[in-house]
């Protein structure tokens, strides 16, 4: 369930972890405010980190991205996937160990900047590294599955089923590493959210001694915190919304909730939970015949908050989700994100 914070919640916390795609910006724009937000809180001398799963693109290219969207970033700010995988295998080859290179330039210089030497040729290599590349050609992924099949380690970015494009969503990374995986045999090593070398490298390069994770997606940024045992803030200006939050287990629930980054400044009340229904600040929510009921007025922020913790009690209690399809939350429509 929720957890309670008196004072506003960045007052608990010297390390926040962004998520990018539905948190700082949506496409290609900005979230409003967030470049206010992010100032606001480099201005209280707090650490400030963008991580993303996205192995294409250097942390360099993230920033000047970020920069260009008005939002304050330099390249020390962002770890990437690719960042993770190359210390994995630096950490188990050493320095100098030869990698076949499945990707783009985002891991090759991730790989260069760790002391490995990415290679196209697999003579001589210790392991396959992957992450998403538009340019990846099908004849070296099948070499590389051929290798993975005949023992060579495998590490991947990450396992992101879906990439967005100007198109809309597309097949993702994840996609590839099923295929290689799925061909081969054999389970990869994963880098990147939701499991743990990611959001420990994101911390051991920024700082800090007391890091929360702000995100958008239940399965990647709610996990990925679950995975090193940190707080974690989920906002709903990304791809999560009620659906969503009717069927999280345990794991993919954050410790906070707020539609925005105005939640950062915000103390976080939480719901009384009482029979089959959850009441907060004016709202009081049920589950009755399995349909998700709620009623009163307040901040909206304490409507997603009865809601959530509504629906998690029916699961937890009778293991099945509520039926959300008739329960609209107060406030504007929102602008899906996408990851």
């Amino acid at each position: 369930m929720l957890e309670e914070s008196a004072t506003p919640l960045v007052d608990a916390h010297d390390l926040v972890m962004f998520d990018l795609d539905g948190v700082v910006y949506v496409g290609g724009e900005a979230i409003p405010d967030v470049a206010a937000y992010i100032e606001r809180l480099r201005h209280t001398g707090r650490h400030v980190a963008f991580v993303t799963n996205n192995a294409s693109l250097t942390p360099a290219q993230v920033a000047a991205k970020l920069v260009g969207l008005g939002v304050g970033a330099t390249a020390a700010d962002v770890v990437t996937s690719a960042q993770a995988a190359a210390r994995l295998l630096a950490a188990e080859h050493g320095t100098g160990a030869k990698v076949l290179l499945l990707g783009g330039e985002g891991l090759r210089v991730a790989l260069l900047d760790e002391g490995l030497e990415p290679v196209d040729d697999p003579a001589g290599a210790v392991a396959v590294a992957s992450g998403y590349g538009p340019d990846v050609r099908w004849r070296d992924i099948m070499r590389a599955a051929s290798l993975v099949r005949d023992g060579l380690p495998y590490v991947a970015s990450n396992t992101d089923m879906t990439v967005p494009t100007p198109y809309g969503l597309a097949p993702g990374h994840g996609v590839l590493v099923r295929t290689i995986t799925g061909f081969a045999g054999v389970e990869a090593t994963v880098a990147g959210k939701p499991r743990r070398p990611l959001m420990a490298e994101t911390v051991r390069r920024v700082g800090g001694d007391r890091p929360i994770m702000v995100g958008d997606r239940l399965d990647t940024d709610i996990e990925g915190a679950h995975a090193i045992a940190v707080p974690s803030l989920l906002v709903l200006t990304g791809v999560t919304w009620l659906e969503d939050l009717a069927t999280a287990t345990p794991e993919l629930r954050p410790t906070y909730l707020s539609p925005t980054l105005a939640g950062l400044f915000e103390p976080h009340p939480v719901p009384v939970l009482s029979g089959a229904g959850a009441a907060l600040g004016g709202w009081a929510a049920t589950v009755s015949e399995g349909r998700l009921v709620v009623s009163g007025e307040g901040a909206h922020a304490d409507w997603w908050r009865v809601a959530a913790s509504a629906c998690w009690h029916h699961l937890d209690t009778t293991g099945a989700a509520a039926d959300v399809s008739d329960t609209t939350p107060p406030g504007p429509v929102r602008t899906p994100g996408s990851e």
